[in-house]
């Protein structure tokens, strides 16, 4: 039986952190599903459909990778992409406090579906989607964050107005 997991998050954008995690994970998983969330409620710096390109991007190289974009319950996804299993990375002390809330909820909505940390290395434990999008909005040059397939000029094509 083939052992998929899911990589939930907005990924917005994709960094060199993110990556790490889903290469690291395919040491365990058969597959992995990027599933990139759509938030109503969250004012997107990258559309949604460029996030998705971007990723692809990224894992040209592998087809035990897919991207697809999702809204609604992760637990419910999991379901319908025939998954049990969903990836987390975790940076500091603070995300898993919050993960692990997180987790615990989605295993009460669905006891079948588990949630499994990864721990980012220290030299990616400061890099967040946040920090690289400050960074970028002031001028920076983000490179050195983001995943090698991808730099600040593929930002800016993606970027909302």
């Amino acid at each position: 039986m083939e052992k998929i997991a899911v990589f939930p998050g907005s990924f917005d954008p994709f960094t060199i952190g993110h990556e790490e995690i889903v290469r690291r994970g395919l040491k365990i998983f058969d597959k992995i599903i990027i599933a990139v969330g759509i938030n109503a409620l969250k004012r997107e710096f990258l559309d949604v459909d460029c996030r998705v390109q971007l990723i692809q991007k990224v894992f040209a190289d592998t087809s035990r990778v897919i991207i697809e974009p999702y809204s609604g319950l992760t637990v419910d996804f999991c379901k319908e992409m025939g998954a049990n299993i969903i990836i987390r990375g975790l940076r500091t002390a603070a995300d898993f406090e919050y993960e692990r809330a997180v987790g615990q909820a989605n295993r009460a909505m669905d006891a079948e579906v588990e949630t499994m940390f990864i721990l980012t290395s220290t030299e990616h434990t400061f890099i967040s989607s946040t920090i690289v999008r400050n960074v970028y909005m002031n001028g920076g040059n983000v490179d050195r964050f983001l995943p090698e397939a991808l730099n600040t000029e593929d930002l800016r094509r993606c970027e909302k107005r």
